[in-house]
């Protein structure tokens, strides 16, 4: 009974230590995701041209004291209207140029390049 005992507690041990090995290899072989951003501030887009690989995401912040968004000319991508601090993220997959621009204030223009 003693040794049932100890053979199960081993059991459940060597179990448990298999299951940790796997998820740390899991996670340590999943690639990481490429990221960029984009400050919006004193009404402009910096940087105001990005170069990007499909499937990046891109985060915008509004770093400015007024509300702006970030849209699209061809009207792939287009946040809400962001006020001070908060983002807007789009990820693109098709490769192309993007010409984008502030809704509220259109002189505020940009340009994303996914290749």
């Amino acid at each position: 009974m003693k040794s049932t005992r100890v053979i199960s507690s081993l059991l459940g041990l060597a179990c448990l230590l298999a299951i940790g090995s796997v998820q740390k290899s899991t996670a340590a072989d999943a690639p990481a995701v490429a990221a960029t951003e984009v400050n919006i501030d004193n009404f402009s887009f910096s940087p105001a041209t990005i170069t990007v690989k499909a499937g990046t995401l891109i985060t915008w912040t509004n770093r400015d004291d007024i509300p702006h968004t970030v849209v699209s000319e061809d009207k792939s991508f287009k946040s809400k209207v962001l006020d001070t601090g908060e983002k807007f993220t789009f990820t693109p997959t098709k490769p192309g140029t993007y010409t984008y621009f502030c809704s509220i204030h259109p002189h505020m223009t940009a340009k994303l390049v996914v290749e």
